[in-house]
């Protein structure tokens, strides 16, 4: 019997809009002529202003504006310098729709604060950035060289209080206790204050609540542009485009220190959920519009995709608890 022409041309419809439902990529992605990621959500965990949240609202500009992604939802929920945010994490299992906005204080974090949750239980995704910490301290201090600094933290370290925006075993921890190592100070008698984030790290240095302030150099972009923050150093081996500032090492420091951010889902996802997730962020990474938020940022592409970054995940676990042991501080 003839199939009547409407009749084929209503199943032609059909297979046309069943194929695209069913492309490859995540929930049938752009790059495979699908409609973009809905549902997903980025977990920060830490207060709004900080690492963390930037490079998380950065992405998910980036992600909707590359029109991988439409109404990426990113929410805050910040304590125990990242520990509450990665035990969220890893209580929801199987959910294919949420990332974890991270970075090195969240390795730091997990031993400081023995906490009971831990990245290897995680579901690696992406490391994304690198950037170098910056000294910085407010345009009324009597500061103006890292040597001044120096001089008087060595003097009496107690008197000297350094604020950082993660907690003991972070980077904002970890690269003044290596800066101090380097000048001869004893770790241990260093003045550190933890505040849970760069944006409350900021008002404590605006407020001159500490005598100098340690977080990336995204965090504190603005404030140096506007003079209201005056950069003393950089923790990396070479200058920072951009700024005006010497490096440690230049100014006798034997230091080279980096931090790093990434991103995170919870175990147990299957291994389509987890390849969705890791080609969506390769495809961020690859976008216009993620190149422009590197640029913009002054960060370093340290792209690293899911497998290879469980690794690194693994061996910079080692390395904290190395440095912290060695420091006198594990």
């Amino acid at each position: 019997m003839r199939t009547p022409p409407r009749l084929l041309t209503a199943c032609a419809a059909v297979l046309v809009a069943t194929t695209a439902l069913t492309g490859c990529g995540p929930q049938g992605g752009p790059s495979a002529g699908g409609a973009p990621v809905s549902g997903l959500r980025i977990m920060v965990p830490n207060t709004p202003g900080g690492g963390y949240d930037i490079t998380a609202r950065s992405a998910s500009r980036a992600l909707e504006d590359s029109k991988l992604a439409r109404n990426v939802e990113v929410f805050n929920l910040p304590g125990a310098g990242g520990t509450v945010g990665l035990g969220r994490t890893v209580s929801e299992k199987g959910n294919g729709k949420l990332l974890m906005s991270m970075g090195l204080g969240v390795v730091g974090a997990s031993f400081t604060n023995k906490s009971k949750a831990t990245l290897d239980q995680t579901t690696p995704i992406a490391r994304l950035t690198e950037e170098p910490d910056v000294i910085v301290v407010p345009k009324g201090s009597k500061y103006d060289t890292i040597g001044e600094l120096v001089k008087d933290w060595k003097a009496d370290p107690g008197k000297v209080p350094v604020g950082g925006g993660s907690s003991p075993g972070g980077p904002d921890h970890l690269a003044p206790m290596l800066t101090a190592e380097a000048a001869g100070i004893e770790p241990k008698d260093v003045n550190y204050v933890p505040y849970d984030g760069g944006g409350e790290l900021l008002a404590a240095v605006l407020g001159e609540q500490v005598s100098f302030g340690v977080s990336g150099a995204s965090e504190f972009v603005d404030q140096i542009e506007s003079g209201e923050l005056r950069v003393l150093a950089v923790t990396s081996a070479e200058p920072v485009k951009g700024l005006d500032a010497p490096t440690l090492k230049e100014e006798g420091l034997d230091v080279d220190f980096v931090n790093w951010r990434g991103l995170v889902a919870p175990p147990g996802l299957d291994k389509a959920e987890q390849q969705e997730l890791t080609d969506l962020v390769q495809e961020l990474h690859d976008s216009k519009e993620w190149k422009d938020t590197l640029k913009t940022n002054r960060w370093t592409d340290a792209y690293l995709p899911g497998k290879e970054f469980g690794t690194f995940l693994g061996e910079e676990t080692d390395r904290v608890d190395s440095v912290l042991t060695d420091l006198g501080l594990a």
